[in-house]
């Protein structure tokens, strides 16, 4: 773990947590991960950009794109996924 701090105002103790074991670590606030949650988890990085993807403008209602935004990261993967089901859909 690097320790130093990208902030001159870093409170974080890095000993303290150097020090700790995992079972030292409370996880009593995080969700149990299923095997379904696995099952629908969609990798975003690492991962070369496919070779037959196309960079283009296109014109979407802003409360569209907003809603799509607001669901997280890989927002323009999951508008490409949703488009993708469309054109499956309608062969």
């Amino acid at each position: 773990m690097n320790n130093e701090s990208i902030s001159s105002n870093s409170q974080t103790d890095w000993q303290r947590l150097d020090a700790m074991s995992d079972e030292d670590i409370d996880l009593s606030d995080c969700p149990e991960i299923t095997p379904e949650m696995f099952a629908k988890a969609v990798v975003r990085r690492g991962l070369p950009v496919a070779k037959n993807k196309v960079q283009l403008t296109l014109r979407i209602d802003s409360d569209v794109l907003e809603w799509f935004k607001s669901q997280g990261r890989g927002y323009q993967t999951q508008i490409n996924t949703l488009l993708r089901a469309y054109m499956e859909a309608h062969k």
